[in-house]
């Protein structure tokens, strides 16, 4: 009777994230149609979606602008070397890591219309601010005060975007919303190239130019943010206007209710929930999460030297700085079909684990193929080997998140756990800066053998997730795990 019962609630927790097709009439209240939450649901992908994406974007462009920057005679021009580059970089994503569970309890507390907005302002200014570097120690601390305003925006953001969606919805806005990330990747080469022509107009260097107009257009964003940014389903309206998209009371009801269905902690939004410290701890110390941690930290450290070396590995492959800038480009814009493809494979198969892991050991393919080819091939092969790496670094990353978003229980876990995901990734991201050395060009041998190591070890602990989870599920049906204190049902995982 138990592995009955237990069974029905794996077939519950399984149809209930098979996708979007049709979902819409089962959160349906009597006296609505069905066109009613497809309509309010459209508020939401034409307002909350593309104004996070936009933000995203722009926190790209500033955190990683300093690729481009090298290509104009950055490095040179400060005096600095490659290993303070590396240092500097470590330095800003220790800043992330440090701040990145406290911005996201701001965030509860103060709500996304006021911590976002204030947020990216904050990181535009400071990113505006680095035309005054002129030395090490300058650079050195613009990195680390950078890293500082940045914590807590990619949690924050996906967050967000889980208090409007349900859990059906939600991995290909995840995926969208990553979009202004790896799209910013892709047009900040395309953007330096123009920008890095001013070199010398009104006696500033190119990268000046380059740090100066994109932290501008960071704070125009985070003004578009505090007009126009909806709160939550309970509050919609803006912090400073209507709204262009305007959120009626019926669209407001219906939110709320299908999100009531869908989870029935949902009902408070993202405007002032606060999280107690012990829900905070409990959450860290869950062991069975902590392989998704260990593997996002081992793969996405591979991204760090590819997206700061990319347009100078370009550089060293013959073409002048305007060009390497746009070649580069490339990759970053293949890298969004990835996204998008393992995205949907996700969807379409509901197998979770099973799309990162494919879509990991697809990198590691390309990683293995670059390293052996790159030296015995001419230039063009060359772009070609390091336009695929890129284009397959990040396949599994968004897809990777939604899988941690569905293992989780509460909204304030899921805060948290968001919060450690991103830690994880940042850290892996600040070991990898140190992946490619001045010693190891241009081929970066011992370089890209480190990626495949760390792509292989990743792939292990995804491999060690899903076991754990399918082993977990198998013990439920069989009821050998009982309800606890609480008297909540134990946890049905999605492998």
């Amino acid at each position: 009777m138990a592995e009955h019962q237990s069974d029905e609630k794996l077939d519950v927790y399984k149809s209930s994230n098979d996708g979007e097709v049709g979902a819409s009439s089962s959160f349906v209240e009597e006296g609505r149609s069905e066109r009613d939450e497809i309509r309010a649901r459209r508020k939401v992908d034409c307002s909350v979606l593309p104004l996070l994406f936009l933000g995203l974007l722009v926190f790209q462009l500033d955190r990683m602008n300093i690729a481009s920057a090298l290509t104009g005679g950055f490095a040179v021009d400060i005096g600095v070397d490659l290993n303070t580059i590396n240092a500097g970089n470590q330095l800003m994503f220790a800043g992330i890591v440090l701040l990145e569970i406290p911005s996201n309890l701001a965030l509860q507390k103060l709500g996304p219309r006021k911590w976002i907005a204030g947020q990216v302002l904050t990181f535009g200014t400071v990113a505006s601010l680095q035309i005054f570097i002129h030395d090490k120690a300058g650079f050195l601390c613009s990195r680390v005060i950078l890293g500082f305003c940045e914590s807590g925006y990619i949690p924050g953001a996906i967050y967000t975007l889980s208090t409007w969606y349900t859990k059906r919805e939600l991995a290909k806005r995840v995926a969208l919303l990553f979009f202004g990330m790896f799209g910013a990747n892709a047009i900040s080469p395309l953007l330096a190239t123009g920008i890095l022509r001013l070199d010398g107009v009104r006696g500033l260097h190119g990268w000046q130019w380059l740090f100066l107009l994109e932290g501008l257009f960071t704070v125009s964003v985070s003004f578009i943010l505090i007009f126009f940014l909806p709160g939550s389903p309970d509050t919609p309206k803006p912090l400073l206007s209507p709204g262009l998209i305007k959120f009626n009371t019926n669209d407001q009801d219906v939110l709320q209710k299908r999100l009531e269905k869908d989870d029935t902690e949902k009902r408070g939004g993202a405007q002032g929930m606060e999280i107690p410290l012990k829900l905070v701890w409990t959450t860290i110390t869950h062991y069975r999460r902590w392989p998704h941690f260990i593997s996002t930290f081992a793969v996405f450290s591979t991204w760090s030297s590819l997206t700061t070396y990319t347009p100078s590995i370009m550089v060293s492959l013959g073409w002048d700085p305007i060009a390497a800038n746009a070649l580069a480009a490339v990759g970053g814009a293949l890298s969004l079909v990835m996204v998008f493809l393992f995205a949907y494979i996700s969807d379409r198969t509901n197998l979770r684990g099973g799309t990162v892991i494919l879509a990991q050991v697809c990198f590691l393919i390309v990683l293995i193929v670059a390293r052996e080819v790159h030296p015995h091939v001419g230039r063009w092969s060359r772009w070609g080997l390091w336009t695929a790496v890129n284009s397959f670094a990040v396949g599994y990353h968004p897809v990777h998140n939604t899988w941690l978003q569905l293992n989780c229980r509460s909204p304030g876990e899921r805060s948290i756990s968001i919060a450690m995901w991103v830690m994880s990734a940042i850290s892996g991201l600040m070991v990898g800066t140190q992946y490619y050395q001045a010693g190891d060009r241009p081929f970066y041998y011992n370089g890209l053998r480190i990626q495949i190591i760390m792509v292989a070890v990743g792939i292990l602990f995804a491999l060690l997730q899903v076991g754990i989870y399918v082993v977990h599920n198998r013990r439920v049906a069989q009821g050998k795990i009982k309800p606890g204190k609480d008297g909540l049902e134990p946890q049905v995982y999605v492998p």
